[in-house]
C-alpha cells in the first residue's frame, strides 16, 4: 500500500477513524512501512523505512532526487520517547531497517540524515536521523542534497546490501 498522495494529505492530517484505518492499512501490509524498538513490552521508538518508490513525497522530491534507478530502500524517519532518547534506540532501529530491507530482498538502504556540523540540533531536526548515526551503520556519504534540517545540508547515504 502506497504512502498517502500530497493530494489526499500526510496521516497526521486525518481524523477519528479514517486515521486509524489508515495506519492499520499501512501497518498490515507487506512490506510494513518501518520497524519497531521495544523496551520489554513497551514501544519506545519507530524508524519509517520501505521502498523508495513506495513514497509518494519522495518520488517527486526535487530537493533529494533519486541517484540511479536502483531500487533502494529508504530510510525517513525516528520517533524515539524522550526518556529513551541517547540511550542507543535509534542505532538499535536503523540496523533493524536495514536488517528488514535485506530480508525483503532490497539491494541498497539510503538514509537522508542531517549533518549537525559539530554542534547541537533540535529534535525537530533529527527525526532524520544524523550523518554520525548513519555511518556508524556502514553507511556511505554519497553526496549533499539540496534538503535542510535547521538549517544544515542533509546526505544521501548509501550501504549497499548485495
Amino acid at each position: 500500500m502506497p504512502r498517502l498522495p500530497r493530494h489526499v494529505g500526510r496521516v497526521q492530517r486525518l481524523r477519528g477513524e479514517a486515521r486509524a484505518a489508515r495506519v492499520r492499512g499501512l501497518c498490515a501490509a507487506e512490506p510494513a512501512p518501518g520497524v519497531l524498538a521495544y523496551d520489554g513490552a513497551t514501544p519506545v521508538g519507530w524508524c519509517g523505512v520501505s521502498p523508495r518508490s513506495s513514497m509518494e513525497r519522495l518520488r517527486r522530491s526535487r530537493t533529494m532526487p533519486p541517484l540511479d534507478d536502483l531500487p533502494v530502500w529508504s530510510v525517513v524517519c525516528f520517533v524515539v520517547r524522550s526518556s529513551h532518547r541517547r540511550k542507543g534506540v535509534s542505532a538499535a532501529l536503523l540496523a533493524g531497517a536495514v536488517d528488514y530491507a535485506r530480508l525483503c530482498g532490497a539491494p541498497a538502504v539510503e538514509g537522508y540524515p542531517v549533518d549537525p556540523e559539530g554542534a547541537r540540533i533540535s529534535s525537530s531536526a533529527a527525526h532524520v536521523g544524523t550523518t554520525s548515526l548513519f555511518e556508524a551503520a556502514g553507511f556511505e556519504r554519497i553526496r549533499p542534497t539540496e534538503a535542510r534540517a535547521d538549517r544544515r545540508v542533509r546526505w544521501l547515504m548509501r550501504r549497499d546490501l548485495r
